[in-house]
C-alpha cells in the first residue's frame, strides 16, 4: 500500500513539473538565467520576467512604550499599510522589562493596524527566566502565539560586552525560548552599521567582527539575520547629511545586502533570510534640516532605499520609527499631530503589486521597481532623486498600448495624490518632476498572470 502511494506521488510530481514547464513556455515567462540585457538608451520593464514574491513584511516600522500614537494620527497609522511592528524598537528593551501593559498596548495596536508583531526580550540586564516569562505572558495570557522574536539590541554598543560574552548569553536564552516554543523564528543579531566593509564593520575590543562571530556561534539557532543601518552622520563629529549626500547613499544597499548574504552562506552554509530591523537616514535627533528624517528629501531617499531592499529580496524591513515627538527627533513617520513626509511613501507602496518583475533604469538619477498583480496589472514605481525634472524613455517589453488605471504622485506639495496620466504607448517618455515618486498602475488584457490561472 505504501509502495503504491509513493509511485502515485512520484507520477503526480512529474505531471506537475511538465504542466508547469508548458505554462512557462506558452506564457513567455522567462527563467532567472535569461536576464534581459540592459539598454543604455532606455529604461526597461519586462512583465514576463518574474523575480519572485515580494515579502509582505518589508513595509514595517519600529514602535515602543516611549512613543504614543495619539487619536489625531491613529487613523493614519491604521491606513498606512504598515505590515510589521518591531517592539520595543531601539535600546528601550535593554533598559526595561516589558510589562503586561506594554505587551497589551503593542498587541492591540498591531491588531488594529493589521500588522505582524515581533517582540524583543531583554539581554543586557535580563535573564532566561525573564525572557520566558515575557513569552508566556504574550502567548498564554493574550493568546497571541507570536512567531517572530529577538534577543537584545545592537550588542556592539554594549560597553561591558565582547562578542564571546554576547554570543554565549544570546545562545542560552535562544535555546530556552525554542525549547519552550519550538515553532518560533528568532531574528538576530541586530548588529548596527554593518555594510560589508571590513574597514568599517563593527568589531569588539579584541578586533573580532560582531557579525562573523555571531554567525559562527549561533548560525544554527538563528532563523533570520538582522542588521541596522543609519548612514548619517558618518561619525560622532560629522555634520548631518546634505540632500545630495542623502540621495547618493541609497545605492549602498545594492552592496550591503549581497555582502551580508555572501557572508551568511560562507560561514553557516545556509541561505538564511535577511531583515533590516532598524533603518533611517540619521541616528541622531536631527530635526528640521534639509535632509533630516522629517524632511521631504528623506521621503524621496526612503522610497529609493525601499525599492533596493525589495529588489535584493530582504524578508523584513522595519523603519525607525512609527511615531516620535519633536523633542526627541523627527524620525517617526508620524508626529503627535500629523504625518511626516516619509509616511506618504508607504501610501504609494501600499498600492504596489506583490510579484516582482525585472526592471532597469538607464538613468543613474532615476530608480525603477516593477511588479505584477492578481488582476494582470503592472505596477511601476519611478523615483527621481534629481533636482531636475526627467523625461525617461521606457520600454515595457512585449506590450504596445497599456491602459492607465491609476497614477499617484509624491512631489513637492503633492502628497501621494492621484494625478492625470494618459494611456501609455510603449517606448514613450515618462515625465517625472524633480524629487518625485510616481506610482503607475497599467493594464493590458493579453498579459499572462499565473495567479489568474490558478484561480481558473
Amino acid at each position: 500500500m505504501l509502495r503504491k502511494k509513493a509511485i502515485t506521488t512520484k507520477v503526480m510530481t512529474i505531471i506537475w513539473v511538465i504542466f508547469t514547464l508548458i505554462l512557462i513556455s506558452c506564457s513567455g515567462l522567462k527563467q532567472k538565467d535569461q536576464t534581459p540585457t540592459p539598454d543604455p538608451e532606455q529604461s526597461i520593464v519586462d512583465p514576463n520576467f518574474l523575480l519572485g514574491d515580494i515579502s509582505p513584511y518589508v513595509y514595517g516600522v519600529n514602535h515602543g512604550p516611549w512613543a504614543y500614537v495619539t487619536t489625531k494620527v491613529l487613523p493614519q497609522a491604521l491606513e498606512g499599510g504598515f505590515s510589521f511592528i518591531r517592539f520595543p524598537g531601539g535600546n528601550w528593551g535593554d533598559r526595561n522589562t516589558l510589562s503586561l501593559y506594554d505587551i497589551e498596548n503593542a498587541s492591540t495596536l498591531a491588531e488594529m493596524m493589521g500588522s505582524e508583531l515581533s517582540i524583543s526580550v531583554r539581554l543586557r540586564g535580563g535573564s532566561i527566566e525573564e525572557a520566558l516569562e515575557v513569552m508566556r505572558k504574550t502567548n498564554e495570557e493574550f493568546g497571541l502565539s507570536l512567531k517572530y522574536w529577538s534577543i537584545g539590541n545592537e550588542p556592539a554598543l554594549y560597553p561591558d560586552y565582547d562578542t564571546k560574552k554576547y554570543n554565549q548569553e544570546w545562545r542560552v536564552i535562544a535555546k530556552a525560548m525554542k525549547d519552550m516554543y519550538p515553532d518560533i523564528l528568532l531574528i538576530g543579531p541586530d548588529i548596527t552599521q554593518f555594510t560589508g566593509n571590513a574597514v568599517t564593520d563593527p568589531k569588539d575590543e579584541n578586533g573580532l567582527f560582531w557579525m562573523d562571530e555571531f554567525l559562527q556561534a549561533n548560525g544554527d539557532l538563528v532563523d533570520i539575520i538582522s542588521i541596522h543601518r543609519y548612514p548619517f552622520p558618518k561619525s560622532m563629529i560629522s555634520e548631518p547629511a546634505t540632500v545630495s549626500e542623502l540621495y547618493a547613499s541609497a545605492a549602498e544597499w545594492d552592496k550591503i545586502i549581497p555582502a551580508l548574504r555572501n557572508k551568511i552562506l560562507e560561514i553557516t552554509g545556509k541561505d538564511l533570510p535577511i531583515a533590516v530591523t532598524e533603518v533611517n537616514s540619521h541616528w541622531t535627533t536631527a530635526y528640521s534640516l534639509e535632509a533630516s528624517p522629517d524632511s521631504f528629501a528623506n521621503a524621496i531617499w526612503w522610497a529609493d532605499v525601499l525599492s533596493r531592499l525589495i529588489k535584493n529580496d530582504v524578508e523584513i524591513v522595519t523603519y525607525f520609527s512609527l511615531q516620535s515627538n519633536v523633542n526627541i527627533g523627527g524620525y517617526g513617520v508620524l508626529d503627535r499631530y500629523k504625518n511626516r513626509p516619509t509616511y506618504y511613501v508607504y501610501k504609494l507602496y501600499k498600492e504596489f503589486g506583490h510579484d516582482l518583475i525585472y526592471s532597469d533604469s538607464n538613468d543613474p538619477e532615476v530608480s525603477i521597481i516593477a511588479s505584477r498583480c492578481m488582476d494582470e496589472d503592472i505596477s511601476l514605481i519611478l523615483i527621481n532623486h534629481s533636482l531636475s525634472d526627467k523625461k525617461l524613455p521606457l520600454d515595457i517589453r512585449g506590450t504596445e498600448l497599456l491602459t492607465n488605471k491609476s497614477a499617484m504622485l509624491l512631489a513637492q506639495d503633492i502628497w501621494a495624490e492621484n494625478v492625470v496620466f494618459e494611456n501609455y504607448y510603449n517606448n514613450q517618455e515618462v515625465f517625472l518632476p524633480p524629487e518625485s515618486v510616481l506610482l503607475l498602475t497599467l493594464s493590458e488584457d493579453k498579459l499572462f498572470c499565473t495567479e489568474n490561472l490558478e484561480q481558473d
